[in-house]
C-alpha cells in the first residue's frame, strides 16, 4: 500500500569484526544455503554492509542480512538497516522498530537499496536526536529472491521482531530489549501486526507500544473503497502479483489474457522516489480498466487471505497510538476510525490524532514528532494516555 531478528557477550566483539570485513555492496548476493537458515535462531545475522547514505553525522548505519521466520513457518534471509549514533551510550538503547509503507512487491523495491534510507523513515531525526536505535527492514522478498508477502500480517511481524533481534548481536549498537514499532500504511498493518505477535514469537523483548500513521487495518474494506480508484488500481496488481507468486496461483487464472503485459509492468514498479511515481501513473493508465478475471472480495481464493491478515484487538495494555490524515483517499479517515472504535471497545489505551487536510502520503512525515514524543513516554514508563 501507498506506500511491509544467544550470543554471549564477549563474542560479539569478535563476530562484528569479521562480519564487517566482508565485502560492503548493496547487490551482493543474499542467499543464505538452507542448511544455515535451519541452524540459526531468528535475529541471526549473516553479513553486514556499511550504509552508503542516509545517515546524518555521528550517526552509523549498516545494511545487515538477517534471519526472520515466514507465514508458514519457514526460515528466511530478510534485508533491512541498523541506525544508531556513533558515541558510546551509558547505558542500554532504546529501540525504533520503522515499518515502511508500500515500495512494491518485487525485490528491487527494498528500502536498503535506495542511495539515501533517510527519505523513507519517517522522523529519523527526531529519533537519533534521541540517542535511540532505528532497526529497519525491508520485509521478506524485497531485497532477496523470496516472493514478497504483501500485506501478510506474521511475515511482516516476524520481519519487524527479528531485526530488533538483530540489532543485539551488534555490541556497538548497545540496543535495549525494550522497542516500540512505527510505521505507515502498509508499515501500519505490519505495526500493529507486530503488537499482536510479538510477545508470544519473541518473549524476551519488551514491546512498549505500537504506532501507526494510516494504517492498513480492514483490508476489505480498503479494497473495496480503493477499487475504483488509480491507487486502487495500482494496490490490486501488487496485491494480485504478490499472493500469485507466495501462493503459486497461475497468473492465467486471475489476469485477463490482453491485459497481463500492462499489469505484470504495473505490478512490478517500485514507489519510493518521484520519477518510480510517475511511471506507475503512465502504467497504471495503460492498465486496461477491467483486467482482472477474478473479484478479490469474492473469489473464495482471496477472501480467506483478505479475513486472516485483517487485524483484530491488540493484547491488553498494549497502547497504541494512529495517526490518519484527513484528506486520505487511499486509506480512507472512516475505515481507521472504526478501527480506533473497535480498539477502545476492546479496553486499549488509545492516542488517535486525526489531522485536517492530511494526505495518504504525508501522514507519517506529518505525525512524526508526536509519535516521538509519544514512544517517548512509553519508553520513560509514563502511563499511556487514552482519547477512547
Amino acid at each position: 500500500m501507498q506506500h511491509w531478528k544467544a550470543i554471549c557477550h564477549a563474542c560479539r566483539h569478535a563476530i562484528a569484526a569479521f562480519l564487517l570485513m566482508a565485502p560492503a555492496s548493496a547487490n551482493e548476493d543474499t542467499t543464505v544455503p538452507a542448511e544455515t537458515l535451519t541452524r540459526s535462531k531468528p535475529g541471526t545475522i549473516f553479513r553486514v554492509w556499511p550504509m552508503e547514505g542516509g545517515v546524518k553525522p555521528g550517526i552509523k548505519g549498516y545494511r545487515v542480512l538477517y534471519r526472520s521466520t515466514n507465514y508458514d513457518g519457514r526460515p528466511v534471509a530478510v534485508t533491512g538497516a541498523l541506525m544508531f549514533p556513533d558515541a558510546k551510550a551509558d547505558g542500554p538503547r532504546p529501540v525504533v522498530a520503522w515499518a515502511h509503507p508500500t515500495t512494491g512487491v518485487v525485490s528491487a523495491c527494498a528500502p536498503t537499496l535506495l542511495p539515501n534510507l533517510s527519505q523513507v523513515v519517517m522522523g529519523i531525526d527526531e529519533i537519533t536526536d534521541k540517542g535511540w536505535v532505528i532497526a529497519a527492514t525491508d520485509y521478506i522478498g524485497l531485497g532477496t529472491k523470496d516472493p514478497h508477502p504483501y500485506l501478510i500480517g506474521v511475515a511482516e511481524a516476524n520481519a519487524v521482531i527479528d531485526i530488533v533481534r538483530a540489532a543485539h548481536q551488534l555490541s556497538d549498537i548497545q540496543a535495549s530489549k525494550k522497542f516500540a514499532v512505527w510505521g505507515h500504511s502498509q508499515g501500519g498493518h505490519a505495526a500493529l501486526y507486530t503488537g499482536i505477535h510479538a510477545k508470544t514469537y519473541a518473549p524476551e523483548l519488551d514491546l512498549v507500544g505500537v504506532a501507526a500513521a494510516a494504517p492498513a487495518s480492514e483490508l476489505a474494506e480498503l479494497f473495496k473503497a480503493d477499487q475504483n480508484t488509480a491507487s486502487g488500481r495500482s494496490l490490486s496488481a501488487m496485491t494480485v502479483l504478490a499472493w500469485s507468486r507466495l501462493f503459486g496461483w497461475p497468473l492465467a487464472d486471475l489476469v485477463e489474457p490482453g491485459a497481463m503485459g500492462p499489469f505484470k509492468r504495473l505490478a512490478s514498479d517500485c514507489i519510493e522516489d518521484l520519477p518510480q511515481f510517475l511511471q506507475e501513473d503512465d502504467d497504471e493508465q495503460r492498465l486496461p480498466r477491467t483486467f482482472l478475471k477474478i473479484d478479490p472480495l469474492t473469489d473464495r481464493k482471496f477472501t480467506p487471505i483478505i479475513a486472516g491478515n485483517t487485524p483484530g484487538p491488540l493484547p491488553s495494555g498494549m497502547p497504541v497510538f494512529i495517526a490518519q490524515g484527513e484528506a486520505d483517499t487511499t486509506v480512507r479517515p472512516e475505515i481507521t476510525k472504526e478501527y480506533v472504535r473497535q480498539l477502545c471497545q476492546a479496553g486499549t489505551h488509545v492516542r488517535f490524532k486525526l489531522m485536517p487536510g492530511v494526505s495518504h502520503v504525508t501522514v507519517a512525515l506529518d505525525s512524526a514528532y508526536d509519535a516521538v514524543e509519544w514512544m517517548a513516554d512509553r519508553f520513560a514508563g509514563r502511563a499511556a494516555p487514552n482519547q477512547c
